[in-house]
């Protein structure tokens, strides 16, 4: 049911100043009719009275009484009114008098028009909104859900305070009577100013309505996995009104839930309305999210620095090394390791880095070379004697063994983070990579992976493995403080953590949730050879590797304490390291996110 409530005459400075005038005018024609009632109250008792008719009002000799009345019962309205600061807009109704000169008819349209509001339970609630606006305001009760609780308006809404009274000032004013309404109004009931009225005495319900938050939660979680199934059904008209709800749904909560609904909602309209993300391949934008979400959370600092441990020992004694980077980025990785090497005793290595890259549209190696740049400055600081050759392809799986100039007496550690996964997108592309890592004999090959099964060939169980997934990641980011640690190497040969810690910047956060947004639109959004995010879990990478001749490393009981202690400079207590088989995840909670391997040859 809708009710309307429509508010007309001027502000409430013009409504009180006038309230005053009104009430002096009452007064004064109160004590003329009562003269005029003791000078004739013998005369034509039958007919219209001469004095009145004098000033222009029709009222019979026998209404002189009831008039007189009235008029004492409209001056104490119109004074209660103006001490109680009520506002005198109510009083454009649809019962408009017509005949001004009878003023006995006139007297109780006032009267009625005073005690309206007493009967009406929007009223109070009103007035609020009137102090800003004269329009006409809406009260649509058909648009609340049937589900949600209602309880009583005065439990929400505390009668408001009465407003300071504005100084006194003359206006005039003009009441505008409004348009008739569809609908009849009651006439109100007689009610003195000085009587209460409860809520629970009146007719009509005060429609107020509660929201759950954590209701709207769960059927926020119940709509996208209904969207999902629609989708896999081939059902995009049921989609696309879900994923409308799901918009709509999402506005009520706050921090992880809205964010990873806001983020899979996108996801699943794309998909519905097939319009792909263009920017997928833009890997300078990729890249430059990346370093952000190294900043703001452990989980690419855990990647690299359990890589790193897994190297160091591999290079133990060892005077020559090279490491093969299949994925350089910015070069992060390194410094520490160069800084553990540099602190070896017997003196540093030779070191020799091949970093890979992707190839850019415009061809533009300049970003690898300046990773060079920044390196070699580095090592040369420290005295490490170091080299470095870079190459860039479309896909690591172009990669051949003659590009990376293997030398006699060399010792070589291979090393993937957030790699391999996409060489699942196309057939063969795995096996092909796996085979010139093998031809690289490596001491080595460190693996960092999602652990996470987002490739399955069922769209519903990949939708709902990635909800789960990303949830628990986003979740993580909350309770993430944030470090900047420097990692050297430790008295045992390890690599440790340095001193310092530094906060996550708001620029960050934002910009990590839209790398991790970009990887929920793949997952969700793409097929076929554009979906690049498919993410295995551990148990899936040890079958792979076991098929293709590799092995095991297991990774020492110092990255499992290195790592927890990497752990305590981000304040989140959330975090947790488990050792699984010799390999290392790191997760949140109970749920492991990211997982390091090493493997050799068998």
């Amino acid at each position: 049911m809708k009710r309307h409530h429509t508010f007309y005459g001027t502000r409430r400075s013009h409504c009180s100043s006038s309230s005053s005038s009104a009430a002096a005018a009452a007064t004064e024609i109160s004590k003329k009719v009562t003269k005029m009632w003791e000078g004739t109250e013998n005369k034509n008792e039958g007919g219209l009275d001469e004095l009145m008719g004098v000033l222009g009002y029709k009222v019979k000799s026998s209404d002189m009484t009831q008039v007189a009345q009235k008029l004492e019962l409209l001056e104490e309205a119109m004074g209660s009114v103006e001490q109680d600061g009520l506002l005198l807009s109510h009083f454009g109704s649809e019962t408009v008098h017509y005949n001004p000169s009878d003023i006995s008819s006139w007297l109780e349209t006032m009267l009625s028009e005073f005690n309206s509001p007493q009967n009406d339970p929007f009223f109070s609630l009103s007035q609020k909104s009137y102090d800003s606006d004269n329009s006409v305001v809406i009260f649509d009760d058909s648009t609340f859900d049937s589900d949600l609780t209602a309880i009583p308006g005065s439990a929400i809404f505390p009668p408001p305070p009465s407003p300071p009274l504005p100084p006194p000032c003359k206006a005039e004013v003009e009441l505008i009577p409004p348009p008739p309404l569809p609908c009849k109004r009651l006439k109100p009931n007689w009610v003195s100013m000085n009587d209460e009225v409860s809520l629970a005495d009146l007719s009509i319900p005060r429609p107020v309505v509660l929201v759950d938050s954590q209701e709207n939660g769960i059927r926020l979680v119940h709509a996208l996995m209904a969207c999902a199934e629609a989708i896999q059904e081939e059902s995009f008209k049921v989609a696309e009104a879900l994923v409308k709800q799901i918009g709509f749904l999402a506005v009520s909560q706050i921090g992880t839930m809205k964010k990873v609904a806001t983020y899979f909602a996108e996801a699943l309209a794309r998909r519905i309305y097939k319009v792909y993300p263009t920017e997928q391949n833009d890997f300078a934008l990729t890249d430059f999210l990346q370093m952000h979400f190294y900043e703001t959370c452990p989980y690419l600092k855990f990647a690299h620095f359990t890589a790193n441990q897994a190297i160091l020992e591999a290079f133990a004694e060892k005077s020559r090394v090279h490491v093969i980077d299949f994925g350089i980025k910015q070069g992060m990785q390194w410094p520490p390791l160069l800084q553990a090497l540099a602190l070896r005793p017997g003196g540093p290595p030779s070191f020799r880095l091949t970093g890979i890259g992707q190839l850019m549209g415009d061809n533009d190696l300049g970003h690898l070379k300046e990773v060079g740049w920044k390196l070699a400055q580095m090592a040369d600081s420290i005295n490490v004697k170091f080299e470095y050759r870079y190459s860039a392809v479309r896909s690591i799986a172009d990669l051949d063994v003659a590009m990376f100039d293997l030398r006699e007496g060399e010792t070589v550690a291979v090393n993937s983070i957030f790699e391999l996964h996409q060489m699942l997108a196309k057939d063969g592309d795995i096996e092909r990579v796996l085979d010139v890592v093998k031809e690289l004999k490596p001491e080595v090959f460190t693996v960092v992976e999602q652990e996470a099964n987002h490739n399955g060939t069922v769209f519903l169980d990949r939708f709902t493995e990635a909800l789960h997934y990303y949830s628990t990641l986003f979740d993580s980011l909350e309770g993430c403080g944030g470090g900047g640690g420097g990692v050297v190497e430790g008295e045992g040969g390890e690599i440790g953590i340095g001193d310092g810690c530094g906060g996550v910047s708001d620029q960050d956060k934002v910009m990590t949730e839209v790398y991790l947004g970009r990887q929920i639109c793949n997952v969700v959004s793409c097929e076929g050879v554009d979906r690049v995010e498919r993410h295995e879990n551990l148990t899936q990478w040890r079958t792979r590797f076991d098929s293709m001749g590799f092995e095991p490393v297991h990774l020492g009981s110092n990255a499992f304490k290195q790592a927890s202690m990497l752990l305590a400079l981000f304040n989140g207590e959330g975090y947790k390291v488990e050792e699984n088989n010799g390999c290392l995840l790191l997760g949140w909670h109970t749920r492991p996110l990211i997982a390091t391997s090493a493997w050799k040859l068998s």
